[in-house]
């Protein structure tokens, strides 16, 4: 006859064997879960584990609703961006870091437009002023074979 250690519901350790918890399980109406298999002997507990795995999924949910997802979203430009796009795009920017998402901010180059890069960082660096410090840069302007991108995180609100 194998033995077990039995959890009880004050707290207290008894060793039973195991045809002895499982009729005290029994006869209050609960289940006998088996905590520790690897112990020597092995650990139980008397439990209604209906209600135990229903409160762990509650939790859980719980969890989930207070976890804000941040999303990567990706704004495109070229280096011979107009005035007013660098407005609208500047204020999508805005929205999205408002709303908590990060921002990946890219330039994209064709043709002979590689030659100078350093266009696409004056445009990174106008959007930059025009967003007024609402924004912590997360990566810097790096090249990207084609492309020279930026991420942007929101500021952390207090």
């Amino acid at each position: 006859m194998r033995e077990v250690r039995l959890i009880q519901d004050d707290g207290v350790q008894v060793i039973l064997p195991t045809i002895q918890a499982l009729e005290k399980a029994r006869s209050l109406g609960l289940d006998l879960v088996e905590v520790a298999a690897n112990a020597n002997p092995p650990v139980v507990k008397i439990m209604d584990y209906g209600k135990f795995k229903f409160e762990n999924e509650k939790k859980s949910r719980d969890l989930k609703k207070k976890q804000k997802l941040v999303k990567l979203k990706e704004i495109r430009m070229q280096p011979k961006i107009d005035e007013h796009d660098i407005n609208f795009k500047s204020k999508h920017i805005r929205e999205f870091l408002a709303e908590g998402n990060k921002v990946k901010v890219t330039i994209r180059f064709r043709g002979r437009e590689l030659a100078h890069t350093e266009l696409g960082r004056d445009v990174l660096q106008d959007v930059l002023t025009r967003l007024e410090g609402d924004y912590i840069i997360d990566r810097l302007p790096a090249m990207e074979g084609r492309f020279m991108s930026m991420i942007l995180n929101p500021k952390p609100k207090k």
